[in-house]
């Protein structure tokens, strides 16, 4: 595994690769893994750190990398639901949990969004309460409304924190 910091408008973030697809993006304070060896040269997180690059100068609204999250079939199933989330727009956990077909797992897609390993790029921050308030986000949810801020998506909607 490798790792490569990226300085960005929410705090030092560290990108993290298998050699050829992006495992995680950690927030600062919450760096995993301590074996992984800090990487020079790593396409998948030279790709990663431009697109991410590109997306905080507001020149990017969808990322095209090779990803690696793991989990289970279920968190799989919700973290592919998320990156379908277009930029700007906000999903409620129930939303989600519909979309899946499975109306009465709002819980279970909480569960499952909390535990994105690949943030940003798969779009968690773009989840919000039924009642539209930015519930609890692992970055803080001081971050969750600068993303949110950068994509516009707070624009006309009374976000509650």
């Amino acid at each position: 595994m490798n790792y490569q910091y990226m300085e960005t408008p929410i705090g030092q973030m560290r990108l993290v690769s298998n050699g050829s697809h992006i495992t995680a993006i950690e927030w600062p304070g919450h760096h995993g893994d301590s074996t992984c060896q800090q990487a020079q040269t790593d396409p998948a997180l030279a790709q990663c750190k431009q697109q991410l690059q590109e997306y905080f100068r507001g020149e990017r609204r969808e990322f095209d990398l090779p990803l690696a999250p793991g989990g289970t079939d279920f968190q799989n199933a919700v973290w592919g639901a998320l990156a379908r989330i277009p930029f700007g727009e906000l999903r409620s956990y129930r939303d989600i949990a519909e979309a899946l077909g499975k109306p009465t797992a709002m819980r279970a897609v909480g569960a499952a969004n909390g535990r994105n390993p690949i943030p940003i790029v798969v779009p968690c921050h773009r989840v919000i309460g039924s009642d539209g308030s930015l519930t609890g986000f692992a970055g803080g949810l001081e971050a969750k409304r600068t993303l949110l801020e950068l994509e516009g998506a707070l624009s006309g909607h009374q976000a509650l924190i």
